[in-house]
């Protein structure tokens, strides 16, 4: 897929572009992505921020249909919320595809961390990565461009 000739824009990992919004303050860029949004292909946000969480903030993880902080607080309603954020935005300007972080609990797709926070991934979507598939937007992640 050539994501530079796009017609619509693409939603991306807004740590991925290069902003230092991960749970730890600091940020992954990868090239390609911050390419597309300094050519205005990609706009690039942060579901888990979109929903209300700081920055930086306790790392969280999947466990079963809950998101769970390291600390045991239940994050759960910020990460739906940042979700259904995020769709709408996508939706707005008619976004066809994401590329999203991997393992992220937001945005992981196929692979998540199993909530043990020992590093360990399991089949399964992140919040915002099954939200974009279930409503028909390809979700890539880093490792896919």
């Amino acid at each position: 897929m050539d994501l530079m000739n796009k017609e619509k824009p693409v939603i991306v990992s807004m740590c991925l572009a290069g902003v230092a919004c991960n749970y730890l303050g600091e940020s992954w860029p990868i090239g390609k992505v911050v390419d597309m949004v300094d050519r205005g292909l990609a706009i690039p946000l942060c579901p888990e921020q979109l929903g209300g969480l700081t920055t930086p903030r306790t790392p969280a993880e999947q466990v079963g249909d809950k998101v769970i902080a390291k600390d045991g607080g239940d994050v759960t309603e910020a990460f739906e919320k940042g979700a259904q954020r995020t769709l709408a935005i996508a939706q707005q300007i008619g976004a066809e595809v994401a590329i999203l972080k991997a393992a992220s609990p937001s945005c992981g797709k196929g692979l998540v961390f199993d909530g043990t926070h020992s590093g360990t991934l399991v089949k399964g979507n992140g919040v915002t990565a099954g939200l974009l598939l279930a409503n028909g937007i390809q979700v890539l992640t880093e490792e896919e461009i």
